[in-house]
Protein backbone atom coordinates (compact mmCIF):
# COMPACT_ATOMS: atom_id res chain seq x y z
CA UNK A 1 0.00 0.00 0.00
CA UNK A 2 3.11 2.52 0.56
CA UNK A 3 4.61 1.58 -1.85
CA UNK A 4 1.42 2.14 -4.18
CA UNK A 5 0.92 5.98 -2.60
CA UNK A 6 4.87 6.42 -3.28
CA UNK A 7 4.43 5.99 -7.06
CA UNK A 8 2.68 8.38 -7.39
CA UNK A 9 4.97 11.22 -5.70
CA UNK A 10 7.80 9.56 -6.74
CA UNK A 11 11.18 11.64 -8.28
CA UNK A 12 10.01 10.77 -11.75
CA UNK A 13 6.39 12.12 -11.27
CA UNK A 14 7.92 15.11 -9.35
CA UNK A 15 9.58 15.93 -12.31
CA UNK A 16 6.96 15.10 -14.62
CA UNK A 17 4.63 17.31 -12.86
CA UNK A 18 7.19 20.06 -12.40
CA UNK A 19 7.19 20.17 -16.48
CA UNK A 20 3.80 20.29 -16.12
CA UNK A 21 3.55 23.50 -14.19
CA UNK A 22 5.93 25.27 -16.68
CA UNK A 23 3.55 24.63 -19.70
CA UNK A 24 0.63 25.56 -17.48
CA UNK A 25 2.14 28.84 -16.64
CA UNK A 26 2.85 29.31 -20.20
CA UNK A 27 -1.06 29.10 -20.90
CA UNK A 28 -1.89 31.23 -18.37
CA UNK A 29 0.08 33.64 -19.90
CA UNK A 30 -1.24 33.20 -23.69
CA UNK A 31 -4.84 32.98 -22.32
CA UNK A 32 -4.01 36.29 -20.18
CA UNK A 33 -2.94 38.13 -22.96
CA UNK A 34 -5.29 37.15 -25.74
CA UNK A 35 -8.11 37.85 -22.77
CA UNK A 36 -7.28 41.03 -21.81
CA UNK A 37 -7.14 42.12 -25.60
CA UNK A 38 -11.12 40.89 -25.67
CA UNK A 39 -11.55 42.61 -22.18
CA UNK A 40 -10.21 45.96 -23.29
CA UNK A 41 -12.34 46.26 -26.57
CA UNK A 42 -15.43 45.16 -23.76
CA UNK A 43 -16.31 41.64 -24.85
CA UNK A 44 -18.14 39.30 -23.09
CA UNK A 45 -15.46 36.58 -22.81
CA UNK A 46 -12.42 38.36 -20.71
CA UNK A 47 -8.80 37.81 -18.92
CA UNK A 48 -10.74 34.61 -16.61
CA UNK A 49 -12.53 33.01 -19.61
CA UNK A 50 -9.79 32.65 -21.73
CA UNK A 51 -7.15 31.95 -19.21
CA UNK A 52 -9.26 29.12 -17.64
CA UNK A 53 -9.99 27.71 -21.43
CA UNK A 54 -6.25 27.87 -22.64
CA UNK A 55 -4.88 26.06 -19.64
CA UNK A 56 -7.59 23.50 -19.38
CA UNK A 57 -6.61 22.47 -23.18
CA UNK A 58 -2.66 22.48 -22.28
CA UNK A 59 -3.26 20.10 -19.41
CA UNK A 60 -5.03 17.44 -21.14
CA UNK A 61 -2.81 17.90 -23.86
CA UNK A 62 0.14 17.96 -22.17
CA UNK A 63 -0.56 14.89 -20.02
CA UNK A 64 -0.94 12.59 -23.12
CA UNK A 65 2.66 12.91 -23.44
CA UNK A 66 3.39 11.01 -20.33
CA UNK A 67 1.14 7.55 -20.58
CA UNK A 68 4.11 6.19 -18.80
CA UNK A 69 3.38 8.11 -15.81
CA UNK A 70 -0.40 7.61 -15.50
CA UNK A 71 -1.68 6.34 -12.35
CA UNK A 72 1.67 6.45 -10.91
CA UNK A 73 3.34 4.72 -13.44
CA UNK A 74 1.33 1.51 -13.17
CA UNK A 75 -0.43 1.56 -16.13
CA UNK A 76 1.78 -0.34 -18.20
CA UNK A 77 1.38 -3.34 -15.81
CA UNK A 78 -1.95 -3.85 -16.67
CA UNK A 79 -2.80 -7.24 -18.71
CA UNK A 80 -3.18 -6.46 -22.31
CA UNK A 81 -6.76 -4.99 -23.38
CA UNK A 82 -7.46 -2.74 -20.15
CA UNK A 83 -9.36 -0.10 -20.56
CA UNK A 84 -8.25 3.26 -22.61
CA UNK A 85 -8.53 6.21 -20.24
CA UNK A 86 -8.50 8.36 -23.08
CA UNK A 87 -11.71 7.42 -24.55
CA UNK A 88 -13.67 8.33 -21.16
CA UNK A 89 -11.53 11.48 -20.71
CA UNK A 90 -13.07 12.42 -24.43
CA UNK A 91 -16.43 11.24 -23.22
CA UNK A 92 -16.36 13.55 -19.86
CA UNK A 93 -15.12 16.68 -21.66
CA UNK A 94 -17.66 16.42 -24.62
CA UNK A 95 -20.56 15.82 -21.42
CA UNK A 96 -18.85 18.96 -19.66
CA UNK A 97 -19.56 20.72 -22.53
CA UNK A 98 -22.91 20.43 -22.42
CA UNK A 99 -23.40 21.16 -18.77
CA UNK A 100 -21.17 24.11 -19.17
CA UNK A 101 -23.43 25.59 -22.04
CA UNK A 102 -26.23 25.13 -19.38
CA UNK A 103 -25.17 28.15 -17.36
CA UNK A 104 -24.70 30.81 -19.98
CA UNK A 105 -27.14 33.35 -20.74
CA UNK A 106 -28.19 36.51 -23.00
CA UNK A 107 -30.53 38.43 -21.34
CA UNK A 108 -30.42 41.06 -24.15
CA UNK A 109 -27.82 42.22 -25.29
CA UNK A 110 -25.47 41.06 -22.49
CA UNK A 111 -24.54 37.37 -21.73
CA UNK A 112 -24.09 35.75 -18.37
CA UNK A 113 -22.00 33.23 -17.38
CA UNK A 114 -19.28 32.43 -20.09
CA UNK A 115 -16.84 32.82 -16.71
CA UNK A 116 -18.84 30.05 -15.02
CA UNK A 117 -18.70 27.83 -18.17
CA UNK A 118 -15.01 27.90 -18.33
CA UNK A 119 -14.79 27.18 -14.44
CA UNK A 120 -16.88 23.87 -14.95
CA UNK A 121 -14.64 23.02 -18.02
CA UNK A 122 -11.17 24.12 -15.97
CA UNK A 123 -12.71 21.64 -12.97
CA UNK A 124 -13.42 18.93 -15.34
CA UNK A 125 -9.60 19.00 -17.06
CA UNK A 126 -8.65 19.34 -12.85
CA UNK A 127 -10.55 16.21 -12.12
CA UNK A 128 -9.48 14.19 -15.28
CA UNK A 129 -5.67 14.68 -14.22
CA UNK A 130 -6.18 13.91 -10.79
CA UNK A 131 -7.91 10.66 -12.10
CA UNK A 132 -4.85 9.49 -13.94
CA UNK A 133 -2.81 10.24 -10.78
CA UNK A 134 -0.70 13.83 -11.76
CA UNK A 135 -1.24 15.38 -8.53
CA UNK A 136 1.06 18.35 -8.09
CA UNK A 137 -0.18 19.23 -11.79
CA UNK A 138 -3.89 19.24 -10.51
CA UNK A 139 -2.54 21.66 -7.76
CA UNK A 140 -1.14 23.92 -9.46
CA UNK A 141 -3.65 24.01 -12.17
CA UNK A 142 -6.43 24.60 -8.89
CA UNK A 143 -4.34 27.34 -7.71
CA UNK A 144 -4.42 29.10 -11.05
CA UNK A 145 -7.99 28.93 -11.60
CA UNK A 146 -9.04 30.04 -8.07
CA UNK A 147 -6.72 33.01 -9.13
CA UNK A 148 -8.41 33.11 -11.99
CA UNK A 149 -11.73 33.11 -10.56
CA UNK A 150 -11.32 35.49 -7.68
CA UNK A 151 -9.06 38.10 -8.83
CA UNK A 152 -8.97 38.60 -12.36
CA UNK A 153 -12.31 40.32 -12.31
CA UNK A 154 -10.96 42.77 -9.98
CA UNK A 155 -7.51 43.46 -12.37
CA UNK A 156 -10.27 43.71 -15.14
CA UNK A 157 -11.50 46.22 -14.34
CA UNK A 158 -8.36 48.31 -12.84
CA UNK A 159 -6.46 48.07 -16.09
CA UNK A 160 -6.98 50.30 -18.96
CA UNK A 161 -10.04 49.09 -20.90
CA UNK A 162 -12.88 49.94 -22.76
CA UNK A 163 -16.57 50.06 -21.32
CA UNK A 164 -19.25 48.98 -24.38
CA UNK A 165 -23.22 49.99 -23.52
CA UNK A 166 -26.25 49.28 -25.20
CA UNK A 167 -28.93 52.11 -25.24
CA UNK A 168 -32.32 52.07 -26.78
CA UNK A 169 -33.73 55.31 -26.76
CA UNK A 170 -37.45 55.85 -27.81
CA UNK A 171 -38.79 59.92 -28.92
CA UNK A 172 -42.51 60.46 -30.18
CA UNK A 173 -42.24 61.26 -33.91
CA UNK A 174 -43.49 65.01 -33.29
CA UNK A 175 -40.54 65.59 -30.73
CA UNK A 176 -37.52 63.44 -32.53
CA UNK A 177 -34.31 64.15 -31.84
CA UNK A 178 -31.95 64.53 -34.48
CA UNK A 179 -28.57 62.21 -34.68
CA UNK A 180 -26.44 64.97 -34.61
CA UNK A 181 -28.52 66.43 -31.04
CA UNK A 182 -28.28 62.72 -29.82
CA UNK A 183 -24.24 61.84 -30.40
CA UNK A 184 -23.56 65.37 -28.55
CA UNK A 185 -26.04 64.46 -25.79
CA UNK A 186 -23.88 61.28 -25.30
CA UNK A 187 -20.44 62.56 -26.08
CA UNK A 188 -21.16 65.37 -23.27
CA UNK A 189 -20.92 62.14 -20.89
CA UNK A 190 -17.90 60.48 -22.31
CA UNK A 191 -19.45 57.93 -24.46
CA UNK A 192 -19.20 58.24 -28.47
CA UNK A 193 -22.02 56.08 -30.55
CA UNK A 194 -19.91 53.41 -32.96
CA UNK A 195 -23.19 51.38 -34.23
CA UNK A 196 -26.67 52.82 -34.80
CA UNK A 197 -30.25 51.35 -35.75
CA UNK A 198 -33.72 52.68 -36.53
CA UNK A 199 -37.03 51.93 -36.37
CA UNK A 200 -40.43 53.50 -36.62
CA UNK A 201 -43.64 52.29 -34.85
CA UNK A 202 -46.59 53.89 -37.29
CA UNK A 203 -49.47 53.04 -35.01
CA UNK A 204 -47.63 54.43 -31.38
CA UNK A 205 -46.17 57.01 -33.45
CA UNK A 206 -42.80 57.09 -32.27
CA UNK A 207 -39.41 56.90 -33.22
CA UNK A 208 -36.54 54.29 -31.58
CA UNK A 209 -32.87 54.62 -31.80
CA UNK A 210 -30.87 51.38 -30.72
CA UNK A 211 -27.76 52.69 -30.25
CA UNK A 212 -24.10 51.52 -29.29
CA UNK A 213 -22.24 53.48 -27.18
CA UNK A 214 -18.25 53.12 -26.04
CA UNK A 215 -16.53 54.85 -23.46
CA UNK A 216 -12.51 54.71 -22.64
CA UNK A 217 -12.27 53.51 -19.06
CA UNK A 218 -15.07 53.17 -15.81
CA UNK A 219 -18.48 53.82 -17.12
CA UNK A 220 -20.34 56.89 -16.70
CA UNK A 221 -23.86 55.39 -17.21
CA UNK A 222 -25.08 57.38 -13.83
CA UNK A 223 -24.84 60.75 -15.29
CA UNK A 224 -26.14 59.70 -18.58
CA UNK A 225 -29.36 57.93 -17.03
CA UNK A 226 -30.30 60.90 -14.78
CA UNK A 227 -29.99 63.26 -17.68
CA UNK A 228 -32.46 60.99 -20.07
CA UNK A 229 -34.44 60.42 -17.14
CA UNK A 230 -34.97 64.46 -16.69
CA UNK A 231 -35.44 64.71 -20.62
CA UNK A 232 -39.41 65.10 -21.56
CA UNK A 233 -38.56 64.41 -24.84
CA UNK A 234 -37.47 60.66 -24.30
CA UNK A 235 -40.78 58.88 -23.78
CA UNK A 236 -38.54 55.76 -23.00
CA UNK A 237 -35.12 54.12 -22.62
CA UNK A 238 -32.79 51.64 -21.74
CA UNK A 239 -29.41 51.23 -21.05
CA UNK A 240 -27.57 47.42 -20.87
CA UNK A 241 -24.11 46.22 -20.68
CA UNK A 242 -22.93 44.41 -23.47
CA UNK A 243 -20.16 42.11 -21.32
CA UNK A 244 -20.59 39.35 -18.51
Amino acid sequence: MTGTLYSYWSPALLFTNMLLLFHLIGATAVGLLLGYERSYHGRAAGMRTYALVCVTSTMLTVINGYPAHWYGGMLGAQPAGAGDPTRVIQGIMTGIGFLGAGVIMKEGFTIRGLSSAASIWATAGIGVIIGVGFYGAAISATGIALIAMTALGRLEKILPHLTVLHLTLVYPCERMASTDEVRERLRAHGFEVIDWSFQYHEEKQQFQYGLVLQSFGPSRSHDLVGDLAGATEVKEFRLSPSRA
